[in-house]
């Protein structure tokens, strides 16, 4: 059934309208919002008349947002044999790309009790062929301003500015303290090709499988971290000895395919996590106040267990736990 474009919203207008002239589709071709995310990108999924054929169109306003890392990082995924969207068309000016669609079913969708470990294998074997073989000379350093960055997210958007706290010069100094630690391990690890977002959310369900989302701001940076991103995800958890076997089936076949891993893996994954949970809570508490998007921000008591349970593990990371109870974060 044909959809119809909001006449307010230009964009949507504009790109459908863009798209239909390429490829020489009529007015009654199916548009629809297919996903979005946390940052101004959109996506519609756009079908022909008959239903037989479909494709992505990317919005990605200018003033925003860039499309060239995402034409460049993809052809480069795909040239290491994984399956991402093809780049059809493309309109920098505008912001609009044309993409081959990899279906409508994210890993986020579809994961069970029953499927995980079929899925997570194939994700596997996608993380490890893209950390070994994806050439990372040109790519941006996950260095240590870049991780500081990340890390001050927490204080300046989730205490300050929604908890509404500001620290003391103990607890500033206790923080400072913390983001050494994290940022020291962080720069220690072997450094690869990192996703930066490898998540069931932007895994498809896909021939071959996975099909791979939003890899756009990709850089060369710790090993663990997109390990992290697989089995800390932002919208569902599972219990540890579950993660525990996807890791040693990881841990196994990134030794196989001569991938370099720290030799206290499980502490530098569980440091690399917090370095993550950490900036996603900023980052949960920027979108919901800056960007007007209070959905993200119900996920923050997952992100507040993560960081309690890797505390609770690591006598080293005690002044995070206590930063934690003095501002009564519970998961």
């Amino acid at each position: 059934m044909q959809s119809e474009t909001d006449p307010g919203d230009p964009r949507a207008c504009a790109a459908r309208g863009w798209a239909t002239r390429l490829l020489g589709l009529t007015d009654d071709a199916d548009f629809a919002p297919a996903s979005a995310d946390a940052s101004f990108r959109r996506y519609f999924r756009l079908r022909d008349p008959r239903g037989e054929r479909s494709w992505i169109i990317m919005d990605a306003p200018p003033e925003q947002e860039n499309c060239e890392p995402f034409v460049r990082i993809a052809a480069r995924l795909a040239d290491a044999g994984l399956n991402v969207p093809r780049v059809l068309e493309q309109d920098s000016a505008q912001g609009f790309l044309l993409l081959s669609d990899l279906g409508r079913q994210t890993y986020l969708q579809v994961l069970d009790d029953g499927n995980a470990d079929a899925l997570f294998a194939d994700a596997i074997d996608a993380l490890v062929r893209m950390q070994g073989t994806v050439a990372v000379s040109d790519l941006p350093a996950y260095d240590t301003a870049l991780l500081q960055r990340e890390l001050d997210l927490f204080p300046d958007w989730f205490v300050q500015r929604h908890l509404q706290l500001r620290w003391t010069d103990h607890q500033a100094a206790k923080w400072r303290q913390v983001c050494a630690q994290l940022i020291e391990s962080a720069l220690a690890q072997p450094q690869v090709f990192v996703h930066r977002d490898f998540m069931p959310r932007n895994l498809m369900c896909s021939l071959p499988n996975p099909g791979l989302l939003d890899f756009q701001d990709a850089v060369c940076g710790p090993v663990t971290y997109d390990v992290a991103c697989l089995f800390k995800d932002a919208f569902l958890s599972w219990p540890q000895h579950r993660i525990d076997t996807w890791l040693a089936r990881y841990a196994d076949a990134a030794r196989h395919a001569g991938i370099g891993l720290p030799p206290d893996f499980d502490r530098a994954l569980d440091w690399m996590g917090l370095q993550r949970h950490l900036k996603v809570l900023g980052i949960f508490a920027r979108i919901h106040h800056r960007d007007g998007k209070p959905q993200y921000l119900a996920d923050a008591p997952r992100f507040i267990g993560y960081v309690r349970a890797a505390c609770a593990r690591h006598p080293q990371m005690q002044p995070l736990r206590e930063l934690f109870d003095t501002l009564g974060l519970q998961a």
